[in-house]
């Protein structure tokens, strides 16, 4: 295994716990990095031994410190994810590419997680992706660097007007801004090209999603609240590491 590799995979359990700490506390507004970290079940202040990723949990049986309390599987599924990222981003890529592609994985996770749980995408995660993006295509080609940017603009413009279209014939939100600037930071990774890939493949997992949960027992709403972003975020994280779907 190469030494780069193995240090993202070092590092990844350790990401996903501070990832794990942004999902909580930035929706709230609460301070990431000033505050001392505590249980999120009783508010005990957590040691050097209570953060360890994942072998903290496992070696405590998943309960707190105290030994009462049960604690939310939610920090080692972050954790777990973000190794999964890793080791997706170093089995395809190598060198700063592989750098770069890891904090693009790792906040798309954590835009992700928060969607999921507030159905909302902080401008403070999506915003920086687009810049972002744009630098690396400038960096690997900067040949490339108008189609990326055509990308981002169509990007935005296409879910804004998918979304104007949907509130004036329904009445209600469909698709927030949220979701036009993360398809924004796809066409800035990707470029326009890519696009139309990004979408089908964010709309099949939501689909797939949305029938799991119907065979599964839970009733199925057409006018129900969906994250949409976490599906997009894979999409664009699939289509980053493998290229867009390739048809005829």
């Amino acid at each position: 295994m190469r030494l780069e590799a193995l240090l993202a995979l070092v590092l990844a359990p350790f990401v996903g716990s501070f990832l794990g700490v942004v999902v909580e506390r930035l929706p709230a507004g609460r301070p990431l990095l000033l505050a001392r970290s505590t249980c999120d079940e009783c508010g005990r202040r957590l040691g050097p031994r209570d953060l360890v990723p994942l072998i903290s949990y496992i070696a405590r049986g998943g309960r707190c410190g105290c030994g009462r309390i049960r604690l939310s599987p939610f920090y080692p599924a972050i954790e777990l994810a973000a190794l999964a990222v890793a080791a997706s981003a170093a089995w395809v890529l190598s060198g700063w590419l592989l750098w770069v592609s890891l904090a693009l994985g790792w906040t798309l996770l954590a835009l992700a997680a928060i969607d999921l749980r507030h159905y909302l995408l902080p401008d403070v995660l999506t915003l920086p992706l687009i810049p972002a993006g744009l630098a690396v295509a400038l960096a690997l080609d900067p040949t490339l660097l108008p189609a990326h940017l055509l990308g981002a603009l169509l990007g935005f413009a296409t879910f804004v007007i998918i979304g104007q279209v949907y509130r004036r014939l329904r009445g209600r939100h469909g698709l927030g801004l949220g979701d036009a600037k993360l398809l924004a930071a796809a066409g800035a990774w990707l470029g326009w090209a890519a696009l139309p890939s990004v979408v089908v493949i964010g709309a099949v997992l939501a689909l797939a999603l949305a029938l799991a949960q119907a065979l599964g027992g839970a009733k199925l709403v057409l006018t129900g609240k969906l994250a949409f972003g976490p599906h997009l975020a894979l999409a664009l994280w699939l289509v980053w590491l493998f290229g867009p779907l390739i048809v005829g």
